[in-house]
This record gives structure tokens, sequence and C-alpha cells, in this order.
């Protein structure tokens, strides 16, 4: 009963078009005052400054700033120049090149958004040059940018790990093969819609030589994930240590190795940052009082007993939580979705035998491809943005891609072994 006011008041409030802050902030304050509990108000505000006073959480500002760093350092040109130079022979080679920037991109940046930005204000005008139609372009650069919070490092995990107290390890391990495994599949769409469209055939194999040089100049950039993750899988790093250290490291090589960035671009640059990770630390204190409130309610308990009572196996279960999830990431963007429903998933899943590892995938990878589902989603609103697309066609063309998704979730879900495998051998 106290979950169903919880799911009406917020999504009611949420659609009704209040900002998701203090639609949170309402919805914990309504309940209390519904059901005539006697928590004083005095325990909101306190769960709100714990839920953002941890040190650790000093890692997502951080990992922001680095991102920003590389955004805007020239680092995705250049990663785009090397996909090009590797693959662009293939058939439907420019979408093949946008899906691997976006792959690269995204074990630099750990942002979707970052990752479609970056990378589609470069690929989008180029594949409407080459004859792509540019609602197939802007499709493509929303779904592939979300390869940046499956790839390490991936902000969304990281989060999910600090909530749900997971090794950030083992989260940034596991995602390695869904996002390569997703990046696969949607380079194979790419090459049929080249054949398909006859605008982009292919063409000779590039010799080493023409590739070295890009090779080369991405060599400073491609180091960052090296040193980051190397860093943490090692113990030489904590994650915040490891945050620390991106930021360090990207502004030493947008300064001094692309310069790109120049001092007086810093403060902007910073600004930004800030208003980012202000946003973020605003949703994570207001879902962390609204976790509070469900937990003392007892609400995860219940939950699970009653998902025990309807899916009746770990399979079951499952499916149910990527249905609500999928839900759940059309409206939620999600940061905020997962530190709401982690508190509430994460001990029904181990009632059920799920590793809190391989729920962090499979949350993450539902509520991603919530960011290009139609209409809030935001790397779709990115992809339309630089495109001049209208909505409608985009959406078309994302067709093929939300069944490729789909396919891979459900591959990600039922076969543990694919996030899991290098989890198991590194413990």
């Amino acid at each position: 009963m106290v979950l169903g006011v919880i799911c009406l008041l917020f999504f009611g409030l949420a659609l009704l078009g209040m900002p998701l802050v203090w639609a949170l902030i309402a919805t914990t304050a309504g309940t209390i005052w519904i059901f005539d509990r006697f928590y004083p108000l005095k325990a909101v505000f306190l769960t709100y400054i714990n839920g953002v006073e941890p040190l650790h959480l000093a890692a997502v500002p951080l990992f922001v700033l680095a991102g920003e760093l590389i955004a805007h350092g020239g680092v995705g040109r250049r990663l785009i120049d090397l996909a090009k130079s590797l693959l662009g022979f293939l058939p439907g080679g420019m979408g093949v090149v946008t899906v691997s920037s976006c792959t690269m991109f995204g074990a630099i940046s750990g942002s979707a958004i970052a990752d479609s930005a970056a990378v589609g204000s470069v690929m989008i005008p180029g594949m409407t040059r080459r004859g792509y139609p540019p609602p197939y372009s802007a499709a493509l650069v929303a779904t592939a940018g979300t390869l940046g919070i499956l790839i390490p490092p991936s902000i969304p995990l990281l989060v999910y790990g600090f909530v749900g107290n997971v090794s950030i390890a083992e989260l940034f391990i596991a995602g390695v093969a869904p996002g390569l495994l997703f990046a696969f599949a949607l380079s194979l769409l790419c090459v049929w819609k080249g054949r398909a469209l006859g605008c982009d055939a292919g063409g000779q194999r590039p010799q080493w030589a023409a590739t070295k040089p890009q090779f080369v100049s991405c060599l400073p950039a491609l180091a960052m994930p090296a040193l980051v993750l190397g860093g943490i899988y090692s113990g030489t790093f904590t994650p915040t240590e490891s945050a620390a250290v991106a930021v360090a490291y990207g502004l030493a090589i947008c300064l001094f190795v692309y310069r790109e960035v120049k001092l007086r671009d810093l403060p902007s640059l910073f600004l930004r940052c800030f208003v980012t990770s202000a946003v973020v630390m605003l949703v994570i204190g207001a879902t962390s009082a609204l976790a509070w409130l469900i937990t003392v309610e007892q609400i995860p308990a219940a939950l699970a007993e009653a998902i025990k009572g309807i899916a009746g196996d770990k399979f079951t279960f499952l499916l149910l939580l990527n249905l609500a999830l999928l839900l759940v990431g059309v409206f939620i963007e999600p940061l905020p979705a997962l530190i709401l429903t982690a508190p509430l998933f994460i001990p029904t899943a181990k009632a059920f035998g799920v590793d809190p590892v391989h729920l962090g995938l499979v949350m993450t990878f539902n509520l991603a491809i919530g960011l290009y589902t139609p209409p809030v989603g935001g790397t779709l609103f990115v992809a339309a943005k630089l495109s001049g697309a209208r909505m409608g066609a985009i959406t078309r063309e994302l067709m093929p891609m939300f069944a490729i998704a789909i396919a891979v979730l459900l591959v990600v879900t039922y076969v543990e072994a694919i996030p899991m495998a290098l989890v198991w051998l590194s413990r």
C-alpha cells in the first residue's frame, strides 16, 4: 500500500512537470502525511544531508570533470579519426565508425550524454554527407552513445556501487563484455544498413602506414582508461582516488599534449562541471531521503515476499525486474533511477540468489535504453538537436536498434557468464 502511494505520488508529480528533486521531496513528505506517520520532518532533512555527505561521492564530480576535459580537449576527434582509419573500409563503415568511436570515448568519459554529443557533432554531419538519412544517423548516435554508461568507467555503475555497497572494481569488470557485445551487435546492423542503402558500400582495407599516425595521436587518450581502471583493479587507487588521477591526467593531456584547452577555458569548463555535479548531488540527497522512508517502512522485505508470491523463481523475477526498469527508464534518468530503485531491488535480488554485481549490470542496461526512448531520452534529445531530424522519423529508425538492445539485454540477464565471467576469474 505504501509503495503504491509512493509510486503514484512520484510519477504523478513528475508527469505534471515538477522538477525531479522537488517531486522526490514532496513524495517523501506527502507519504508521511497521508499515512499519518510520526517521523519528524527533521529526519527527512538529515537523511538528505547524509545522502550527499559521504566522502566517496567526491568521485562523481571528479569523473564528471574528467569527462568534460576529455570532451573539449580534442580527444573525440582523434578517436573518430582512428576509428575511420581502422574500420571505415567496411560496408556501412561510417555507422561502424560511429559505434566504435562511442565505445572508445565511453571508456574515457563514462557519460552517455558526453559520448553522444562529442561523437554526434562530428559523425552526424559526416554520415549525412555520405548519403545516410539524418534520422538514421541520429538514432544510431543516440543508441551507441549509451555505451558510455556500460563500458567502464561508468558513472551510473559507480553510483550504484556506492548506494548498494557493491565492489566498484567488479562492477567495472562486469561492464566490459555486455558493452562490447552491444557494440558488436550494433555494428552488424550498420553493415547491413550500409549495404541496404547503397550509400556506403565499403572500400579497401587500410595499410598500417596509413593508420599509424592516428593510433600514435590517440595513445595519450587511450592510456587514460588503462591508468584509471588499472589502478582500481590492482588496488593502487580507490575509486575516488582514481577519479582524481583521471582529472589530473585529463588536464595534462588537454593542456600540454593536445593543447586544445587553454587556461582561459578552464573557468567555464569548471562551471559546467559544477552545475552538472550540483544537479546530481541534489537528486542523490532527495532520493536518499525517499530511500530512508522506504527502508523504515520495511518495503524491501514486503516487496521481496510479494514478488516471491508472483515470480516463484529467479528467472521470472529477472523478467519482472526488466519490465519494471524499462518502464522506469522512460521517465527517470539512470542516476536518480538507480539511487531510487537499488535499495528496493538489491535485497529482493539477493533473496532470489542474484549476484548484486550482475543485478547492477542488468539495471544499468535497462535504464540506458530509457536514454533513447521517446519522448524525453537524454541521448535522443542530443542526437535530434544535432541532426535537425523530426522525433517521429528518428523513432522509426530506432525500432531495429530497440530490438537489438532488448535481445542483448536478455542475453546479459539470463546468460550470467556474459557479464560475470571476468568477475569470477578475479575473485
